[in-house]
């Protein structure tokens, strides 16, 4: 594989331009020719399809159904809830005419889909009887708020599941905030072997229209956090901007209680850039469209009985798995490119292994190689590919550990975000104003206050005054 075709930067040099080259260079994922806006290959929705399958699952065990609504929201409908509007307004992108002919009222592309639903729940919720109401929709949506999109992680179009849940109480609904963030959990780390810090956002950084926000917070090999999948309370906001209304056990008319919460695309960005190297994508087995490559070495003389041998490993093994019988480039050239594409497990067999009856397994993950007997290979193989995957997640579980830092001071504060980055735990006082000037002056802002909690350790990290709780602050995207 030549320079131009393999990766031309270290991932420890210059991040930023090391993760758009593995995004592309791999055959993950292609720029289209709508800025900001990709194509999804075949590896890169494969992987997309099993977290969606394993997700569903999750909450078809729970109750939540799914259902579909409209890409086109009427401008009216956008309008209704405020704060959720002046988040929103910044990036929503509108269709204004067909044809020659101007619409009465602008469309809006879908940025999500609060308003869109909320006015049927409101047609289609009439007694105590019609509630909990559960839905799940699995969609795309399209934000364009930003000047340059980065893949995945900064997409205009992504996909996304958006849950829409409404309640007859406040304690019903926010009793399913644990319920939803431990399917995320369950996905995040044993699927895409993440770990995450879940924990509350503040009001500053809470979603629009939203009573409380929650979120899982990863953070990226460059030192910045990253947002993972959230769950938001919207309270009674939503329902009364709506008329979402419903007569109780005791005959009173009362307005529901809703959440909404979401697992994006977004979330396969962060994996590529937690877990892949230098020599290009690291995929977790659970989620790589091809788990192990067979490469035979051969010569003319001997190519029939090496692929012969070749073929009946194929056909014992009961994974995903494809042969490269292609003559037309070296083993060198496909021990390379496949690793670009992070094929977990790669088979070598030559003439010298079929003698002895065995063949060379290599990791992705490590790059150990080891010698197997292949009469043991498909137990062996399946084995190594959990150890990649368990492997993967106790890296970039180490990794977050060795980057979370505490800072007592203002100061020490400063030096740790500018020289280290990774998060902070840092002491505060609940005040936005200090949040909001740590940010300002900084750059740094916190990600969430953990459900974990951490004993208060010191006076508030800026103002100096008694602190409420410890909050994780760090860069982000």
């Amino acid at each position: 594989m030549s320079e131009k075709d393999g990766m031309a930067v270290k991932k420890s040099e210059n991040f930023s331009e090391w993760y758009t080259q593995i995004i592309i260079k791999s055959g993950f994922v292609d720029y289209t020719a709508v800025s900001g806006c990709l194509a999804f290959r075949p590896e890169a929705y494969f992987a997309w399809e099993e977290i969606q399958k394993a997700m569903d699952e999750e909450f078809k065990k729970a109750g939540i159904k799914n259902v579909y609504f409209p890409l086109l929201i009427p401008e009216k409908l956008l309008m209704k809830e405020k704060e959720h509007v002046e988040g929103f307004s910044p990036e929503v992108a509108w269709v204004t005419q067909t044809g020659d002919t101007k619409l009465d009222e602008r469309l809006a592309i879908r940025p999500t889909s609060e308003t869109i639903m909320y006015d049927s729940f409101a047609k289609w919720i009439r007694s105590w009887r019609d509630l909990p109401m559960r839905y799940n929709q699995w969609n795309n949506v399209l934000r364009w708020e930003f000047k340059h999109p980065v893949p995945l992680l900064r997409s205009r179009e992504f996909l996304w599941n958006e849950g829409h849940t409404v309640f007859a109480t406040k304690e019903e609904a926010e009793g399913e905030r644990d319920q939803i963030l431990k399917i995320y959990k369950k996905i995040t780390e044993e699927y895409m072997a993440l770990p995450g810090i879940i924990g509350k956002k503040t009001d500053r950084e809470k979603f629009a229209g939203a009573v409380c926000s929650y979120s899982i917070e990863h953070l990226l090999p460059d030192g910045k956090a990253i947002q993972g999948p959230d769950f938001h309370h919207d309270g009674q906001n939503f329902s009364k901007a709506f008329e979402i209304k419903f007569l109780d056990k005791n005959k009173q008319v009362n307005y529901a209680w809703q959440n909404t919460w979401g697992f994006s695309t977004r979330e396969m960005g962060v994996m590529i850039a937690v877990h892949s190297d230098d020599r290009g994508l690291v995929l977790p087995p659970r989620l790589a469209l091809l788990q192990i490559v067979i490469v035979p070495i051969f010569e003319k003389k001997n190519k029939e009985k090496i692929l012969a041998v070749a073929k009946k490993i194929e056909k014992s093994l009961k994974v995903r798995v494809k042969l490269d019988d292609r003559d037309d480039v070296s083993p060198g050239w496909k021990f390379n490119e496949w690793e670009l594409k992070g094929v977990p497990l790669r088979i070598e067999i030559g003439p010298r292994d079929v003698a002895k009856k065995q063949v060379i397994l290599a990791r992705r993950d490590t790059g150990e190689k080891k010698v197997v007997k292949i009469s043991k290979l498909a137990t062996v193989a399946v084995k190594m590919l959990e150890e990649i995957q368990k492997n993967l997640f106790k890296k970039a579980e180490d990794f977050l550990r060795k980057n979370t830092r505490q800072a007592k001071s203002y100061s020490e504060l400063k030096s740790i975000i500018e020289k280290n980055r990774g998060f902070v735990q840092a002491c505060w006082c609940g005040s936005s104003a200090c949040e909001e000037k740590i940010k300002d002056e900084i750059g740094a802002k916190i990600t969430n206050i953990p459900f974990k909690e951490e004993k208060i350790f010191s006076k508030c990290v800026y103002c100096g005054k008694e602190a409420k709780v410890v909050a994780n602050l760090a860069k982000s995207y």
